[in-house]
């Protein structure tokens, strides 16, 4: 698949499935997650979902609340996306922040 299609709809189903969460999906605990990236398989079969939480010790359950509140994302999805296959979701926490802080601070010894 064209990469710039595929970044195309991987921004179009980080923007929708964020407003599913925020709006529609009724757990409360989910209120505070920030959808970070969305990335998407060239055949459009599963949707890797990066997010963060404000409450970092909460990050395990938010993780199993949004893995089982996924149909329901996927079924506003099909309502909401011009697609003929919506892929399946799969929520995972981004820890690619935590790796750049630890990187930084490791340069930030070595220049002590």
């Amino acid at each position: 698949m064209n990469i710039v299609k595929l970044e195309r709809i991987n921004n179009i189903l980080q923007r929708e499935i964020s407003y599913i969460i925020q709006f529609l999906v009724k757990d409360k605990n989910l209120r505070f997650v920030v959808l970070t990236a969305v990335n998407t398989t060239n055949d459009l079969s599963f949707s890797k979902v990066y997010f963060r939480v404000l409450d970092e010790s909460k990050k395990d359950e938010i993780v199993s609340s949004l893995n089982k509140a996924s149909k329901f994302i996927k079924s506003q999805l099909y309502d909401r996306v011009d697609m003929r296959h919506i892929p399946e979701l799969r929520f995972t926490y981004d820890e690619s922040i935590d790796y750049g802080n630890k990187i930084e601070k490791i340069l930030e010894d070595l220049n002590k």
